[in-house]
This record gives C-alpha cells, structure tokens and sequence, in this order.
C-alpha cells in the first residue's frame, strides 16, 4: 500500500519513550512530522534526529510536532533520546504495524542482498489529518532543513 499526499493519514496509537501512549489524532490543528527511522544509536540515525533536534524551534514556530518512529522500545527510546536531547516524541513500534501501514517496512537492498528492513522516509501531515508530502528517500544529514523548507512552502498555499 502507498500512502500519497491527499490521502488521509492512517491513524494509530503507539507508546513513546516514557512508555505513554501517543496517538496520531491529538495532533489534529497541527502539522505533523512523522520520520521513520531504522535504529537508535546508529550513525544515520542519530544524525538525523540531531538535526531534527536542532531545527525544532523553527518547525515549532510553525506549528508543527516531530513524531519519530522506529521498531526499537521505550526503553531504548527513552535512553536515545536522553542521551541526544530530543524535544520530540520517539515511538516504539516493535511489531511494525504503522511503519507496515505507512510503507516504511519492506523489502530493502544493501550491497546486493535483499532483506526486510525499515524504509527512511517521511510524512508531512497537515492540521485536517491529510497527507501534504511525502519524503521516500531521505538524507539523514540534510533532511531536517528539507522538511522545514516543504513545511513552510506547504504553509504558504
């Protein structure tokens, strides 16, 4: 399934790193950045969400909130994002169901081999629940910028 800007974003529920249940429709009248990433810890990963870290003033100051989510648990949650200071929600979801819905699982291919793994990718959702933009190919480094700049684009129509 492949969720394209329009679409109304699939609803869920999943704990965050203190283990309290986070759900897609309490941000409804906000915009929502929802990241999915492979792994706390690892070197893209961690980058990424430093520079979601370091831009969430600005995506604050247009009203948006960062959801990340991943397969690790809370508890892992929990240290990753008291290690790197995150501001921002980080979701376990450890039986992949939303990253599944949201095409962030599946097939991946690293050097030749081909395994199941989880797709870097994000979703910029807009303040009715639709779907505005879809990122499928992220670069860590860059993304958090990239983001803001389709936010407040999409702001502006």
């Amino acid at each position: 399934m492949s969720i394209e800007p329009g679409n109304t974003a699939p609803q869920f529920c999943l704990p965050n790193q203190q283990n309290a249940p986070i759900c897609l429709n309490h941000y409804l009248g906000k915009w929502i950045i929802l990241y999915f990433y492979p792994k706390d810890y690892t070197p893209g990963c961690t980058m990424e969400a430093c520079a979601f870290r370091d831009t969430h003033e600005q995506l604050q100051a247009n009203d948006a909130v960062i959801l990340g989510v991943s397969s690790d648990s809370a508890v892992r949650h929990a240290s990753f994002s008291e290690k790197f200071n995150l501001p921002f929600e980080l979701l376990a979801d450890t039986e992949k169901m939303v990253m599944t819905q949201y095409g962030a699982w599946g097939e991946k291919k690293n050097f030749g081999r081909i395994y199941q793994g989880v797709k870097r990718m994000t979703y910029i959702i807009d303040p009715e629940g639709n779907v505005a933009k879809v990122f499928k190919t992220v670069k860590p480094a860059t993304h958090a910028k990239q983001v803001l700049e389709a936010l407040e684009t999409l702001q502006t129509k």
